[in-house]
């Protein structure tokens, strides 16, 4: 079976910067629904389709084709005191941005003289990175998957 629409791949993979400084890597492989379900990002789902069990692919992602561009507006430094508690670096909290709509996470980056940065951008906006996989397995997808876009069960989605 070949990767397509609507089917579930299975691969494990790793994710580098451009340095080749590992980031993150998969201990066990990971299930995505093939297709434009965005379960993937969109440059790497277009590399893997027509693809086998066993093929690997590396693929080099520009920051706009992986967690976007770094945007300085999205940092902001706020009152310790609008924080519940103790505030650490690493906390999240959920917050909306100008538009009053958009909700976003915002990670504390520093905390000092009663004051904490918070930036809303993903820690890997505005690096390239290197996707690196091998494809593990490939099936169709369940019905059931394909009305709630994305995968159940094993290394996928579970509700």
């Amino acid at each position: 079976m070949k990767i397509g629409k609507d089917t579930v791949v299975s691969l494990a993979y790793e994710l580098f910067d451009l340095d080749g400084n590992l980031i993150e890597k998969t201990s066990e492989p990971i299930g995505y629904l093939h297709g434009g379900y965005q379960g993937i990002f969109e440059v790497v789902e277009k590399s893997l389709d027509g693809k086998s069990v066993g093929d690997a692919v590396d693929v080099k992602l520009d920051p706009a084709e992986a967690f976007g561009d770094y945007d300085e507006s999205l940092v902001h430094l706020e009152p310790a005191d609008k924080f519940p508690g103790s505030i650490e670096i690493g906390m999240e909290f959920e917050g909306h941005q100008e538009d009053g709509q958009s909700k976003t996470i915002f990670r504390v980056t520093d905390v000092a003289d009663e004051k904490v940065v918070v930036d809303g951008n993903h820690p890997l906006a505005g690096l390239g990175l290197m996707f690196k996989c091998k494809i593990e397995s490939i099936r169709a997808a369940s019905a059931e998957e394909l009305a709630h876009g994305h995968v159940h069960g094993a290394g996928g989605h579970n509700h």
